[in-house]
């Protein structure tokens, strides 16, 4: 398996046309204001649910947002997107709480899962490498690594659900959740597109690796 280590270059867009100038900030403009759509989206649900009133949404949009293990892991996927380019940009994003949602079905159903937190710990320290050293391995490569470890969350996330909450509810508030963090990467990551915000974007991949082994080491 080839995997290529080295400085980022700018993201190529759709159709291998190279991203222009003016592209990155339009581009983070456009994240951003997704971002934002979400966020009053999932705002309104819990305003309007409450927080542990049996809903469900609300408890799942909170509960990665308020696991700082699950944070650093969803923020470092949109960083390693932007370093792979299109499509991986995206297709990260997707695969990872599409494949989460399968964990959480799991949990929820309490199936067994082997070594759930040094699975979500461990998440955190590979991606956060791979963000450090812009690793560039295939994208089908980059998928199965963000599946796998979007398993451990998802069933992390579905175990941990309240009895009261509906689980398809539930299961939209984390997914939606995990949107939002990704797309937060997504925005940090386009900075890699300067030198100096390169330097940026891959400490902040050493910073998540370190955060994952203190949480693997259980200092954290």
């Amino acid at each position: 398996m080839h995997m290529h280590v080295g400085p980022v270059a700018a993201a190529p867009s759709e159709g291998g046309r190279q991203m222009g100038v003016g592209d990155g900030p339009r581009r983070i403009r456009q994240t951003v204001l997704i971002a934002m759509a979400l966020t009053l989206v999932a705002g309104e649900a819990f305003a309007h649910s409450g927080h542990g009133d049996g809903s469900g949404f609300a408890n799942g949009f909170l509960h990665p947002i308020f696991g700082p293990d699950h944070v650093i892991a969803m923020v470092a996927v949109g960083l390693w997107g932007v370093f792979l380019g299109a499509p991986a940009i995206w297709v990260l994003p997707i695969v990872f709480p599409l494949v989460m949602a399968f964990g959480g079905v799991l949990g929820i159903l309490h199936v067994p899962l082997p070594a759930v937190e040094t699975g979500i710990a461990l998440s955190a320290i590979v991606l956060g490498l791979c963000v450090a050293f812009a690793l560039k391995p295939p994208l089908w490569t980059a998928i199965i690594i963000v599946g796998v470890f979007a398993v451990f969350h998802g069933h992390a996330h579905g175990a941990e659900m309240p009895e009261t909450s509906d689980a398809l509810s539930f299961a939209l508030g984390f997914v939606i959740a995990t949107g939002l963090l990704h797309l937060c990467g997504i925005a940090f990551g386009f900075l890699a597109r300067w030198p100096v915000g390169a330097l940026a974007v891959r400490t902040a991949g050493g910073l998540i690796a370190i955060a994952g082994g203190a949480y693997l080491s259980g200092f954290a």
